[in-house]
C-alpha cells in the first residue's frame, strides 16, 4: 500500500453499521500500510456538512449529499450502505393519509440526508410539496412526534426497529417505494475520498476499508464493545439487527446494480432541483 506523508482525516458515524465497518481500521487491527487517520466520529448530517466544506479527506456521507460533491470526491466501491428493505420510514401518532401531510409539520434528520431526498421524491409523485419541515438529530425525531412537537417524522437507522415503542405507526416505507419505483436497491450512504488524494492512494484506502469490514465479520464478539460505546443507549439485539440490515454484500463491493442505484438517485435529485 501507499504511504501518506500526512495524517488523513476520516469521518464516520457512531451508528452500529459504521463502527462495525471501521472498527479494525480505527483500532489498527489490520495492516495499515503506512496510513494514519485522524478520526472524526459524528452523526451523518454533520459529516455531510463537513464534506460540503471539503474539510474531510475521506468520509461517510449520505448519497444525497454526494450530488453536490461529485466534482471533488470519488464514491468508493467499499463501505457503502445500500440494500433492500432498509429504507427510511415516515411515521406518526395518527394514521394520516399521504394527502393529509401537505400542511403538517414533519421532522426530518437533515436536509442533506438521502431520507429527505427520498421523501421529496415520494411527495412529488402525489404532486404534494409540503414546506413545514423541522430538522433535528435523527435520534430525537420519534420523541418529538410522540410529544406533539411534530405531526410526523422521517426516521432512519435503528429507529425502524424501535418506533412502535413510542406509540407511532408507519405511514409510508420510502425504501419499499423506491424499490418499486426504480427497480433498484436503496442507495442510502457511502464512503467518499477526495480526488486530490490520487488514484493509488484512493485504491489503497478502499482496500483498507474492505479489509476492515472482513475483520469485523470474523471477529463479531470483539467488535461489540466498540460499537456499544458509540451507540450508547441501544440494546445488543437492536445493534445486531442494525448491522445485519445495513452491512451486506454491497458493503464489500457496491457492484454494478449498486452503482446503477446511486446514479439513478443522482438523476432523480437533478430532476427535482433543476
Amino acid at each position: 500500500m501507499v504511504k501518506l506523508q500526512a495524517m488523513t482525516t476520516l469521518g464516520f458515524s457512531p451508528c452500529p453499521n459504521d463502527t462495525f465497518i471501521f472498527y479494525a481500521l480505527a483500532n489498527k487491527k489490520i495492516d495499515m500500510g503506512g496510513f494514519d487517520f485522524d478520526l472524526h466520529i459524528e452523526d451523518v448530517e454533520t459529516l455531510n456538512k463537513l464534506a460540503m466544506k471539503r474539510e474531510l479527506d475521506i468520509t461517510k456521507i449520505s448519497c444525497h449529499a454526494f450530488y453536490y460533491l461529485q466534482d471533488d470526491y470519488q464514491f468508493l466501491r467499499a463501505g457503502a450502505a445500500l440494500g433492500r428493505g432498509c429504507g427510511p420510514l415516515l411515521v406518526a401518532k395518527k394514521r394520516y393519509k399521504i394527502k393529509d401531510l401537505s400542511d403538517k409539520k414533519i421532522a426530518v434528520p437533515g436536509e442533506l440526508t438521502t431520507a429527505f431526498l427520498l421523501l421529496k421524491l415520494f411527495f412529488s409523485t402525489f404532486n404534494l410539496h409540503p414546506s413545514s419541515f423541522v430538522v433535528m438529530p435523527f435520534n430525537e425525531i420519534m420523541q418529538a412526534v410522540r410529544d406533539g412537537r411534530a405531526d410526523a417524522g422521517l426516521i432512519i437507522h435503528e429507529s425502524r426497529f424501535t418506533y412502535p415503542e413510542y406509540g407511532l405507526s408507519e405511514i409510508a416505507d420510502l425504501g419499499e417505494w423506491w424499490e418499486k419505483h426504480a427497480g433498484l436497491p436503496i442507495p442510502l450512504g457511502g464512503i467518499i475520498a477526495k480526488k486530490g488524494l490520487g488514484t493509488k492512494k484512493i485504491s489503497a484506502i478502499e482496500a483498507l476499508i474492505r479489509m476492515s469490514v472482513k475483520y469485523s465479520m470474523t471477529h463479531r464478539e470483539e467488535v461489540m464493545p466498540f460499537i456499544k460505546k458509540h451507540s450508547q443507549e441501544l440494546s445488543e439485539s437492536v445493534i445486531i439487527k442494525h448491522i445485519d440490515l445495513y452491512v451486506n454484500d454491497y458493503t464489500l463491493e457496491i457492484g454494478d446494480d449498486g452503482l446503477a442505484a446511486l446514479n439513478e438517485l443522482l438523476r432523480q435529485a437533478a430532476r427535482i432541483k433543476n
